[in-house]
């Protein structure tokens, strides 16, 4: 909190989020360290700057549409997206 309240004092402000929300800050933090390693580090080097985007796209692609998920009933995030809408949909229908 004592640091929360130097950077307001300096008129800091958070660059992600509101001031003191972690959760966030933290998720995006474990996505990119995760595809870092996943990704970035895997290869020693890289031949160009397209190479990396064409690999980057490669496992957004894999992360969202290919990974099972346990949390989730180890299906892909995607699939569970789908769920839930289709869900809802129906809910809607009903109503």
């Amino acid at each position: 909190m004592n640091y929360t309240q130097r950077l307001a004092e300096a008129n800091l402000v958070p660059s992600v989020g509101s001031v003191g929300d972690s959760y966030d800050n933290a998720l995006a933090e474990t996505i990119n360290g995760l595809y870092k390693a996943e990704v970035i580090w895997r290869q020693r080097s890289w031949s160009s700057a397209s190479a990396v985007e064409m690999a980057t796209l490669r496992w957004v692609d894999w992360f969202n549409h290919h990974r099972l998920f346990g949390p989730i009933g180890h299906i892909p995030p995607a699939e569970a997206e789908a769920n839930y809408y289709a869900a809802n949909e129906t809910l809607d229908m009903v109503a």
